[in-house]
């Protein structure tokens, strides 16, 4: 979308909008959860993740939009709380592009409308930069819904700087923040030496401009929320937020549409189209057997990736997005950090834990949020060593859901442990301190419906350019493999421990191994066994937990190796894949031992 602003280009002052021979660079700043990311997509027609929490942009986004006859460059900034002090990466990153000599050449402060004071206070640290600004009052429909409202004009004219009132998600303001570019100016605050002299300015500020009056609805949100934080309460709406989660994602994506989509769809339709036309038009036998095989990249590939999985992660990724544009991850955050701590971490560590649950790799790179490189490392080892993917996850829902839910709970349990047992054997042999815990709580919300469609749409779209054609290319070396006789030879080779220790199928060898070059391939495959009988209740449960503790998949193995390096990832593959191994070995001896039957 252009940015069309019709005016007298001799108003603006000579420091915003002037000849160029590059691009005027407007760099979106602001703390985590204000809307920079919806702002940037409306100017420039780009749609990045919105989510309500921070950690979601580690990177800056580009992109262009037009102001009058100015081309702006537009970068989209990852949340920041600071901009001086002790800094995490994303908010040394965003002090990279305002620092003297930097790429921004204006500023637009997008802030929460209900939280002016923290706002406020990054103003002043945007201030010292001497940098061009207009500040945007975004969710300002939320701030009025819970009571408050702001004098937008007083707030311009104590600051110098123009003040837009705004609600992105739905494009209102967007116009006024286009009139207001060509006027930007640097803050006018007082000379501030410390973190505590801006906070009180921000607190006086915020009181001159902001009333609040009480309402129903806000009392309402504010004991929610409460009750999502404190023990006695939010242990039962966590266990409801996971039953409501394994029924809609476990239960009617695996199950109901898994079954329509593959009995129906794939099995009475594609599936016998595919090898009639195979039959007809393919004249060899070997090239029938790789289109429609029992490792056909019809039969088996598509099969798998879009009546198997595709299912289960659309669900997952819908009920993740409602998580989200409620504000309950967040609350989460606050309510986990207790068990964090006892591993070196703190409740922000619940974020790449939950991104996990989407996808390990991009929650990998997510631990840039935590504030100490020890805190990173653990996080990224405990990620690799316990969170299923949306792949993984699925085929747990899946195969566990049909069985029992005590055997869902057996897994859970298990994996947990072991994260716990790890993570505090970690924070003690790990230097390094802990960062404290600063979380802002978005207020608790009903989710709007058009936020959680696009959010699913992009990211089903993204698992089918990214999981398509790894489900094809996995399946053409499985057939080749298959034809080289190289899958007997390592059933042959893992034989030992997978029938032995572990007392599963020797053909559960190739699903681990498939399960390194792509977890979602690797859980397909065990979501196959189980379906065709080879797997009973207690093997499930097993092949489960040694899939999940499993050595990640290539494409995490090598975001690892770009965080932490070969060493550290070496390190920590050459620790995971026996740890999951005697784990489940031991699972599989305690089961049998007392005569557990899912």
């Amino acid at each position: 979308m252009l940015c069309h602003v019709a005016r007298e280009r001799a108003a603006a002052p000579p420091q915003v909008l002037r000849l160029r021979t590059r691009p005027l660079r407007v760099a979106l700043v602001g703390n985590p959860n204000v809307g920079k990311s919806v702002i940037f997509g409306r100017l420039t027609g780009r749609y990045a993740t919105v989510s309500n929490y921070p950690g979601t942009t580690v990177a800056v986004t580009r992109g262009r939009s037009l102001v009058g006859a100015e081309v702006c460059e537009l970068v989209d900034t990852p949340g920041v709380n600071a901009l001086e002090g002790a800094l995490s990466e994303d908010e040394r990153l965003t002090r990279r592009l305002l620092v003297v000599g930097g790429e921004a050449d204006l500023v637009v402060q997008v802030a929460d409308a209900r939280n002016l004071r923290r706002a406020l206070t990054l103003t002043a640290q945007i201030a010292a930069f001497h940098k061009p600004a207009v500040l945007v009052l975004n969710m300002i429909d939320e701030a009025w819904a819970r009571g408050i409202s702001i004098d937008a004009p007083r707030l311009s004219s104590d600051l110098g700087i123009p003040v837009v009132e705004m609600v992105a998600v739905e494009g209102r303001g967007l116009s006024a923040l286009c009139e207001a570019l060509p006027r930007a100016a640097v803050p006018a605050t007082p000379e501030m030496l410390d973190a505590a002299e801006r906070a009180a300015w921000a607190h006086e500020l915020a009181g001159r401009v902001r009333r609040v009056s009480p309402l129903m609805l806000v009392r309402m949100q504010e004991t929610i929320g409460r009750w999502t934080r404190q023990p006695l309460t939010g242990l039962p709406i966590l266990a409801v937020v996971l039953y409501v989660m394994y029924a809609f994602v476990g239960v009617f994506g695996a199950q109901t549409l898994v079954g329509l989509l593959e009995g129906g769809v794939f099995g009475r339709g594609i599936n016998p189209a595919s090898v009639w036309l195979a039959d007809r038009f393919v004249p060899f036998a070997f090239a029938r057997e790789f289109f429609v095989g029992p490792y056909g990249l019809v039969t088996m590939g598509l099969s798998y990736a879009l009546a198997v999985v595709l299912p289960v992660v659309t669900t997952f990724f819908l009920m993740f997005g409602v998580l989200e544009d409620s504000g309950y991850i967040p609350r989460l955050a606050i309510f986990s950090d207790r068990v964090f701590r006892m591993m070196g971490l703190n409740g922000k560590a619940v974020l790449p834990m939950v991104l996990g649950l989407g996808c390990d790799t991009m929650a990998t790179m997510t631990t840039r949020i935590l504030g100490t490189p020890k805190e990173r490392l653990i996080a990224i080892l405990l990620l690799a060593l316990g969170i299923p993917c949306s792949a993984q996850l699925a085929t747990i829902m899946g195969i566990l859901g049909g069985i029992s839910f005590l055997a869902l709970l057996t897994l859970f349990a298990v994996v947990l442990g072991q994260m716990v047992l790890v993570g505090w054997l970690a924070a003690r042999a790990l230097e390094g301190d802990r960062s404290a815990f600063i979380m802002e709580l978005p207020p608790i919300r009903w989710p709007r419906l058009g936020n959680l469609l696009t959010k699913t749409r992009m990211r089903v779209f993204w698992y089918l350019g990214e999981a398509v054609p790894v489900f094809l290319a996995g399946t053409a070396l499985l057939f080749a493999l298959d034809k080289l006789n190289v899958l007997a030879s390592i059933a042959n080779l893992g034989e030992p421990i997978v029938t032995g220790w572990l007392d599963l199928p020797a053909s559960t060898a190739q699903v681990f191994i498939m399960g390194f070059l792509r977890r979602d391939y690797g859980a397909a495959g065990l979501f196959d066994l189980a379906r065709s009988g080879q797997l009973n209740g207690v093997q499930s449960v097993v092949a489960l937990t040694v899939m999940t503790l499993f050595i990640p998949c290539v494409a995490n193995f090598l975001m690892i190796v770009r965080e932490r390096g070969v060493r550290v990832a070496s390190a920590m593959l050459a620790f995971i894949t026996p740890l999951a191994v005697i784990t489940g070995a031991g699972l599989n001896h305690v089961l049998r031992a007392f005569g557990v039957q899912f």
